[in-house]
């Protein structure tokens, strides 16, 4: 019998892999490399590296680092 996967895990990990997706893009669209957008933010590799494994649990404040470096929103939430 598999198991099933609670709907909370499953919202958890699609919005891991859409901000680690969201932040490729807009390394590509700089034409950054992991190396030069690290150096940018003062991290090391490693740690953008685990940001686009779809695997990190985001904080509110690298979200908004990230946001402040892109000039554009990582993420949006729709304010209704």
């Amino acid at each position: 019998m598999a198991a099933t996967i609670p709907s909370d895990i499953e919202q958890e990990v699609a919005l891991e892999v859409a901000i680690s997706d969201r932040i490729y893009e807009l390394m590509t669209k700089r034409g950054l490399s992991k190396v030069e957008f690290a150096q940018a933010l003062g991290k090391r590799p490693s740690e953008v590296t685990k940001w686009l494994s779809g695997q990190h649990n985001f904080t509110i404040r690298t979200i908004s680092l990230l946001s402040v470096f892109f000039g554009e929103a990582l993420i949006k939430v729709d304010n209704k």
